[in-house]
């Protein structure tokens, strides 16, 4: 096995037991255990790159605060789902925002879309609505979170794709816990609730594997091609599928299943294309 696939799979184990630790926090507030994270993430982060004497605030501060609130929108939607619904449903979910990113791609960064990639996202998107429609633990509501989470993430995304690389990677990532911290914190001042005993212990653990989390991811793609590591990502729904039989006993029907191998097949079938083009795209180059 090489390295770049053996980092992504601990990203990704790393990412897993961090929603399962979020699921065992259902007394505090989403957006506070996002504060917790956030502010752990902020002190690693600034430390790392002071350590490397690069400049924490970047040039492109404009569109670096709008990546950092639609992240920490999408990340605070993201929790309240993992509190509130199955564990495997709630990570269904955001495998919605390639879908969005595609989309909002179109008007951001002036991306072409092929007519059978709609194809796909309404593949994707109708496995939402089955999920959905036959899961009676997921109300309404929490499907338009879940929705609203994907959609902010493909924002955000695509905020970082308008930066490309007139941005170091470390600043980008430094954005969003320098932008969340404010926000969450006034939130978090009006709505508190106390941790006790160990939730202390779990708050904490949550934003330090988040960060390692994130580190592995990055090695992952300096190591190895884009394509064939971010595929890996979606073994998530495996962890996903065991961590929430295991730990909170999450069960599901065929029809539900069938919902989330619609939208695995839609999403990977957009990369897939997207991949293809490109590489059809460099060779007429």
């Amino acid at each position: 096995m090489n390295r770049g696939v053996l980092y992504m799979l601990i990203a990704g184990l790393f990412f897993a037991v961090m929603n399962v630790l979020v699921k065992l926090l259902p007394n505090i507030p989403a957006v506070e255990i996002v504060f917790f994270r956030s502010l752990i993430s902020f002190i690693m982060s600034y430390v790392y790159l002071k350590s490397v004497r690069v400049s924490v605030f970047g040039s492109n501060r404009k569109l670096l605060i709008a990546r950092g609130l639609a992240g920490a929108i999408a990340l605070s939607m993201f929790f309240y789902t993992l509190q509130n619904i199955p564990l495997a449903s709630a990570v269904t979910m955001q495998f919605l925002s390639p879908i969005f990113t595609s989309v909002l791609g179109i008007y951001i960064v002036k991306e072409k879309v092929k007519p059978i990639q709609w194809i796909f996202y309404l593949m994707a998107f109708g496995g939402i609505l089955i999920i959905q429609g036959f899961d009676p633990r997921i109300s309404f509501e929490m499907f338009l979170i879940g929705i609203t989470s994907a959609a902010f993430a493909g924002l955000a995304y695509n905020i970082i794709r308008k930066i490309n690389d007139r941005e170091h990677p470390l600043v980008i990532i430094f954005y969003f816990p320098l932008i969340t911290l404010p926000l969450a914190g006034v939130y978090s001042v009006f709505n508190w609730v106390m941790p006790q005993g160990n939730e202390w212990y779990v708050l904490i653990l949550i934003g330090v594997l988040t960060q390692i989390a994130q580190y592995f991811m990055t090695k992952s793609y300096q190591s190895e091609n884009l394509s064939k590591v971010a595929s890996l990502n979606y073994l998530s729904i495996i962890y996903a599928l065991s961590f929430g039989y295991v730990f909170f006993g999450e069960t599901f029907n065929v029809w539900v299943y069938s919902g989330i191998a619609l939208i695995l097949t839609g999403v990977i079938s957009n990369i897939y294309f997207k991949n293809r083009r490109e590489k059809v795209d460099t060779l007429k180059q």
